[in-house]
C-alpha cells in the first residue's frame, strides 16, 4: 500500500532509458507485474547462461541480466551464480542455529539451576559446619572458664592453708615466749625476796648509832689524852653515818624495785591468764583445721575430677572442631568449584544471549520484523513439519529472484558474521586465559601457604627452644613452652604461653604474678630476638615490676645477649641496680630553672681510670 515504509511508487518509462544489448529479451516479455515495476522489468534482460558473461560487458547503469537457471549479472560487475546461497537460505540456517542455541540455553539454564542448588547445599553445609564450630568453641571456652575457676579455688585453698599454718606457728612461738617470760618473772621475784630478807632492821641500826654517839660524848670530856683515839672514833662515826645514808638509799631503791616487781608480777599474771585463755581457745583449733583441711582436700579432688572431665570434653570438642574445619574446607572447595562452573554456565548463557541478540538484530535488519515474527515471515507453523528441501529450494529461487528485483542485499553481512565469530573466539580465548590464570593463582596461593606453614613451624620451633632456655635462666628453674591453639592450620592458629615457675603449677600467662609475667614476657621477647637479632634494641622500663634479685638476673641476661650478639641495647630505667650495670649513662638535668642539659657518664671509662690509679 501507499503507507508501507518500503514500496515501489512507480515511475513512468523514459525514452532516454538505455537499451538492452542485442539478442537480449526484456524480462517484461516473460513476466507480468504491476505498472509500478514496468520500468524495472524493462531494464532486466533474459539471456542464456553461456552468453551472460559476454553480454554483461555491454550493460548500462541500472541494467542487469538473468538466466533461466538463476544466474545474475549486474551492470556494476556484481555476479551471482545460480547455486550461490541466498539471504533466505542463510536466514533458514541462522534459524536452525538459533534453535540449537535455544536448546543450549535451556541446557545451560538447567545446569545453572543444578549448580545453584549445589551451591545452596554447600552454603547450607558450610553454615551448619560454622554453627557446629561456634558451638564447639563456646563449649571449649566454658570448659576453660570452669578449669580456670577450679584452679583459682584450688590456689585460694592452698593460700588459706598456708595462712592457717603460719598462724599456728606464730601462736606456738607466742606461747613459748610467754612461758619464758613467766619463768623469768618468777626468778626475779625470788631474787627480790631473798635480797629483802638479808637486809637489817633500820630502827636497830639507829639505836646503836645513838648509843655510840652517847659513849663518844662521855668519853670525849673525860679522856683528853685519848683525843687521837677519839678522832679515830669520830672518823669511824663519820664513815658509819655515810654508810647509814647509803643503806637508807639502798632501802628506798629496794622498795621501789619491790613495787616494780609486784607490778611486773601482776602484769605477768594478766598475760599468763590471757595466754591461758588463748590456749583454751586454741585447744580445738587443730581439730577445726583438720576438718577444714579435709573439706579442702575433698574440694580439690572434686575440682581435679571436674578438670579431668573438662579436659576430656575439651579433647572431644577439639576433635569435633577439627572435623568441622575439614568439612568447612571441603565445603569451601565445593563452593569454589560450583561457583566456577556457575560462572562458566553463566558465561555460556551470556554468549548464547548475545548470539541470540545478534541473530535478532540480523533478522530485524534483513527482514525488518521482530524475531518472534520470523516464523510467520517464513510461513512456518510451530507444530507443523518442515517442508521438503526441493520445495524450499524452489521457493528460495523464487524469493531470491523477487529479492533481486526489489534491490541490492547487505554485502557486509558475511563480513559482520566473521567479525562476530572472531570476537566470540577472542572472548572465549580470554575466558580460557582467565580460568587458567585463576587456576595458577590458586596453585600459587596454595604453594605460598605451604611454604609459609613450613617456615612458621620452623621459626616457631626455634623460638620455643630459646624461650624454654631463657625462661629457666630468668626464673632460676621451672619450665615454659609456646603452644598453637584454636586451629590445626598454623597460619590461623592462636598462641598460648604455658609457664611453670619454680614451686608452682603450670598456668597460662594471665594467672602469673606481675613479676613472673614480666620475666616471661622478657624471655619471649629475647627468644624472638635471638632468632633474628637486630643492630639495636630499645627496652623501656622493663624492670619496673621486678625486685632486686630478678633485676640482677635481667642484667646478667642482657650481658649474655650483648656478648652472643652484635646488638647494642638502650635501656630506659629508674632502677639503680640496672644503671650500675650499664656501660654509659645518659640523663637530663636542670642546673638552672628552665634550662635543661644532657649529661653523659662513661661508667666503663671511670672503672678503667680507677683501676689505673
Amino acid at each position: 500500500g501507499d503507507s508501507a515504509p518500503m514500496r515501489w511508487a512507480g515511475v513512468a518509462s523514459d525514452p532516454s532509458d538505455p537499451v538492452l544489448p542485442e539478442s537480449t529479451a526484456a524480462l517484461a516479455q516473460f513476466v507480468q507485474g504491476p505498472a509500478e515495476l514496468a520500468r524495472r522489468l524493462a531494464q532486466i534482460g533474459v539471456v542464456e547462461r553461456a552468453d551472460g558473461a559476454r553480454l554483461a560487458q555491454l550493460l548500462k547503469p541500472g541494467q542487469r541480466l538473468v538466466s533461466r537457471e538463476g544466474d545474475l549479472w549486474r551492470w556494476d560487475g556484481f555476479v551471482v551464480a545460480a547455486q550461490a546461497p541466498t539471504g533466505a537460505a542463510r536466514r533458514l540456517a541462522e534459524r536452525g542455529r538459533l534453535q540449537t542455541i535455544q536448546g543450549e540455553i535451556v541446557a545451560a539454564r538447567a545446569e545453572l539451576d543444578e549448580r545453584r542448588r549445589a551451591v545452596a547445599e554447600a552454603e547450607a553445609a558450610l553454615a551448619a559446619a560454622a554453627s557446629a564450630e561456634t558451638q564447639a568453641r563456646a563449649a571449649w571456652r566454658e570448659a576453660q572458664r570452669s578449669t580456670d575457676a577450679a584452679r583459682d579455688e584450688h590456689a585460694a585453698a592452698e593460700r588459706e592453708i598456708s595462712r592457717n599454718a603460719a598462724r599456728i606457728s606464730a601462736l606456738r612461738e607466742a606461747r613459748a615466749r610467754i612461758a619464758t617470760a613467766c619463768d623469768e618473772a618468777r626468778a626475779a621475784a625470788a631474787d627480790t625476796a631473798t635480797a629483802l630478807a638479808t637486809l637489817a632492821d633500820p630502827a636497830e641500826l639507829e639505836a646503836r648509832l645513838a648509843a655510840i654517839n652517847q659513849t663518844i660524848a662521855a668519853e670525849r670530856g673525860a679522856c683528853a689524852e685519848v683525843r687521837v683515839e677519839a678522832q679515830a672514833i669520830g672518823r669511824d662515826a663519820e664513815l658509819s653515818d655515810r654508810r647509814l645514808h647509803a643503806i637508807a638509799d639502798e632501802c628506798r631503791a629496794w622498795s621501789e624495785r619491790s613495787a616494780g616487781a609486784a607490778a611486773q608480777i601482776a602484769t605477768i599474771g594478766e598475760r599468763g591468764a590471757e595466754a591461758a585463755r588463748e590456749r583454751d581457745e586454741l585447744k580445738d583449733a587443730p581439730r577445726r583445721f583438720a576438718e577444714i583441711r579435709k573439706g579442702l582436700i575433698g574440694e580439690i579432688e572434686t575440682a581435679t575430677a571436674a578438670r579431668r572431665a573438662d579436659a576430656d570434653r575439651l579433647v572431644a570438642a577439639e576433635n569435633a572442631l577439627a572435623e568441622a574445619d575439614k568439612a568447612a574446607r571441603a565445603a569451601l572447595e565445593a563452593v569454589g568449584e560450583a561457583r566456577t562452573e556457575a560462572a562458566r554456565a553463566e558465561e555460556r548463557a551470556d554468549a548464547a544471549k548475545r548470539r541470540r541478540a545478534d541473530i535478532g538484530h540480523e533478522i530485524r535488519e534483513i527482514l525488518d520484523v521482530e524475531p518472534a515474527a520470523a516464523a510467520e515471515v517464513a510461513e512456518l507453523k510451530p507444530a507443523a513439519e518442515l517442508p521438503d528441501i526441493a520445495e524450499v529450494e524452489a521457493r528460495l529461487d523464487r524469493i531470491r529472484r523477487e529479492r533481486e528485483r526489489l534491490g541490492s542485499v547487505n554485502l557486509l553481512a558475511e563480513q559482520e558474521l566473521h567479525d562476530a565469530e572472531a570476537q566470540h573466539t577472542k572472548l572465549v580465548g580470554e575466558r580460557d586465559d582467565l580460568v587458567e590464570a585463576i587456576r595458577r593463582l590458586r596453585q600459587g596461593i596454595h604453594s605460598l601457604n605451604s611454604e609459609a606453614r613450613e617456615r612458621l613451624l620452623a621459626s616457631f620451633a626455634v623460638v620455643n627452644e630459646n624461650f624454654k632456655k631463657l625462661f629457666t635462666e630468668l626464673l632460676g628453674g621451672g619450665t615454659a613452652e609456646l603452644q598453637l591453639v584454636e586451629h590445626d592450620d598454623p597460619l590461623e592458629a592462636g598462641l598460648e604461653i604455658m609457664a611453670k615457675p619454680p614451686g608452682k603449677q603450670p598456668a597460662t600467662l594471665s594467672l602469673l604474678s606481675g613479676g613472673e609475667q614480666a620475666l616471661t614476657a622478657l624471655a619471649l621477647i629475647f627468644a624472638v630476638f635471638l632468632t633474628n637479632p637486630a643492630p639495636i634494641c630499645v627496652l623501656d622500663e622493663v624492670d619496673a615490676s621486678l625486685d632486686d634479685y630478678n633485676v640482677e638476673r635481667f642484667c646478667d641476661l642482657l650481658d649474655e645477649m650483648a656478648r652472643s650478639t652484635e646488638t647494642r641495647f638502650v635501656i630506659i630505667t629508674h632502677n639503680p641496680i640496672t644503671m650500675a650495670r650499664m656501660n654509659r649513662l645518659f640523663g637530663v638535668t636542670m642546673a638552672e630553672r628552665g634550662v635543661s642539659q644532657l649529661v653523659s657518664v662513661d661508667l666503663e671509662g671511670a672503672v678503667k681510670l680507677r683501676e689505673a690509679g
